[in-house]
């Protein structure tokens, strides 16, 4: 007897670009598993929507009409009655910092209920208490843009609460920081402390420091604080996993790894664990003199699309970094940031933290060499940089194919953009990995930095719609939330989390249609992992990697979006996540 799961009962829909069939004839083989009266948003290059799917050996045979897909049903199909509801691809995160170890073992200070600096402080209080004095406090997710006061944490602000332990909170863009004194008399950084190398030690009107650690002045401390254990990391990559498949998420592209995470990666594959598909990126070196050894690391891995666990796990390339934080005000622009929306921040344009030489030098290696390279710019100026220094290596070398990527390209300039979509053209580079919940979740921090003006170029996707730039969509977790959902919300709609400077300081002239949105959350991020032939897109002969909504995203208002709920989430057919109860479609 066949297996079936019904939902509600199925309502007639309305079925847009639908032929009897799409890409598969109606006759063919028995299928494991078919989908059907539901909307199937194939994200195919026709954009066309179906009734149904059928799966068989964990691949998409055949995709149309329910009348098309109902010959393949036998008496070993499993049978899912859609009842209205939408079913996409897996979404995927281009850019994720794939753990959430940081929010089981740590101070969480993302929680949206965190406003005031009281409730900051009230949060490092309870840990204290549960802590022997001299024992570190660590935590992660503040952000001033989110606080009543608007300004930073402090020093100050933390000795009130913990005058005998060290304290060290990172705040949500992973780009600055702020200890407590006691950790500042650890790190022995005083007032006569100069600034490192690619550093910022924030400082009072006398020369005191605050507390606040930006870039690479964040190490004067984070490396006196002792490091999560194994068995802690595994669990935060345990974590992700099962919350990225309760969100419809079946790849990640996790930037700036070493040796343990991938250890883990393996164990977790060789587990049965790995119910995402992971593309790693090795974390780069940030001076010439280092390069070898990242050389070297990547070097011993199959470069992609090799794979381990057949399309499961990808040792991707290296991640390297050209500047800071627009958070931070320390990305590399042209002209001085803003703060407060319409002030200036005068005579600072932030900077690289990566000298330009040496960062051409070492991504000129790694070219040569074959291996993909995705880099970190924000900054108008370091995208600039990195665009440029790509266009000359390829020029040099024209090895088409190695994706390079630009991480984040939150302002890039006309002449980025075009160099873009030309190397995009010619070599299939230059691909920007860009987090639209940067507008949401950080986005009145955003608005006051990069002021009325400037900040209308902030994540361009309809000028790179129009000149023809594909890019991944992404969260960079744990800076934003990872659903993708925020991000297919926030690509339409670019509205900031609290509105302090306005509900759309960016303006809407960059909005997208959420067609194009889903498509950078699925083929085109997948592209972005070398897995477009496998996965991003409903279609005969890929891999069934699929989501399956509550509502249909291309029927819903924009401001729905962010309100998707996920009920079943399979990965190459398999299911991994089934929603209990299972809710009713909305419609």
């Amino acid at each position: 007897m066949r297996k079936a799961m019904s939902g509600v009962v199925a309502v007639a829909a309305a079925w847009v670009g639908v032929a009897a069939t799409v890409g598969m004839e109606s006759q063919g083989a028995l299928a494991d598993l078919v989908l059907m009266n539901g909307a199937v948003l194939t994200v195919d290059a026709r954009d066309s929507v179906a009734e149904a799917v059928a799966v068989s050996g964990g691949k998409i045979v055949a995709v149309g009409t329910n009348a098309a897909i109902k010959p393949r049903i036998g008496p070993s199909t499993e049978v899912v009655d859609l009842a209205g509801r939408a079913v996409t691809p897996g979404l995927i995160d281009s850019h994720v910092h794939f753990s959430e170890a940081d929010k089981l073992f740590n101070v969480d200070l993302s929680d949206p209920s965190v406003t005031t600096m009281d409730d900051v402080l009230q949060r490092v209080a309870a840990r204290v208490k549960q802590a022997k004095p001299g024992e570190w406090i660590r935590g992660r997710g503040w952000d001033e843009g989110r606080l009543a006061e608007r300004r930073y944490i402090t020093a100050a602000d933390l000795d009130k609460v913990a005058p005998d332990n060290p304290v060290w909170l990172t705040q949500t863009t992973g780009h600055y920081g702020v200890a407590n004194s006691y950790a500042l008399k650890l790190a022995e950084v005083r007032r006569e402390t100069k600034d490192p190398p690619a550093g910022t030690i924030d400082r009072d009107g006398d020369g005191t420091p605050t507390g606040v650690l930006k870039e690479a002045a964040q190490g004067l401390v984070t490396g006196l604080v002792p490091p999560l254990t194994r068995a802690q990391q595994k669990q935060g990559i345990l974590e992700i996993i099962a919350d990225f498949n309760r969100e419809g998420m079946t790849g990640a592209k996790d930037p700036g790894i070493g040796e343990l995470k991938w250890e883990l990666y393996r164990e977790l594959l060789d587990e049965g664990k790995l119910t995402v598909r992971v593309f790693a990126l090795w974390s780069g070196a940030r001076r010439a003199a280092d390069a070898s050894v990242v050389m070297a690391r990547v070097q011993r891995q199959p470069k992609p699309p090799a794979s381990f666990g057949d399309g499961m796990l990808l040792s991707g390339g290296v991640k390297m970094f050209m500047d800071g934080s627009g958070g931070a005000r320390t990305a590399w622009m042209y002209e001085d940031w803003n703060k407060e929306f319409t002030a200036r921040d005068t005579g600072n344009q932030g900077y690289p933290s990566t000298p330009p030489d040496d960062y051409r030098q070492i991504v000129s290696a790694l070219h040569a060499a074959g291996i993909h390279v995705s880099t970190h710019a924000i900054g108008d100026r370091a995208i600039d940089w990195v665009v440029d220094t790509y266009d000359q290596l390829l020029k040099a070398t024209p090895t088409k194919g190695l994706r390079h990527g630009i991480i984040h390209g939150n302002t890039p300039s006309d002449h980025a953009i075009d160099v873009m979509a030309r190397l995009q053209r010619e070599y299939a580079a230059a691909y920007p990995e860009a987090q639209a919940p940067f507008l949401w979740w950080i986005g009145d921090t955003y608005a006051a930095n990069l002021g009325p003006e400037r900040g209308r170029r902030l994540k361009p996707f309809r000028t790179f719609l129009r000149k023809g730039v594909q890019w991944g969509g992404g969260s960079d977790f744990a800076v934003t939330p990872y659903p993708a959902r925020y991000g297919l919300w926030s690509s339409v709609v670019r509205e900031t989390l609290n509105g302090t400077h306005g509900r759309t300081p960016f303006g809407t002239d960059e909005s997208i249609d959420i067609r194009t949105a889903l498509r950078s959350y699925t083929q085109w991020a997948a592209h972005t992992m070398f897995l477009e032939d496998r996965v991003g897109s409903i279609e005969v002969g890929k891999e069934a990697d699929l989501a399956v909504w509550d509502r249909n995203p291309y029927a819903v208002p924009p401001a729905e979006l962010k309100d998707l709920v996920c009920q079943m989430t399979f990965v190459r057919g398999r299911m991994v996540y089934r929603a209990e109860p299972l809710g009713p479609a909305v419609r």
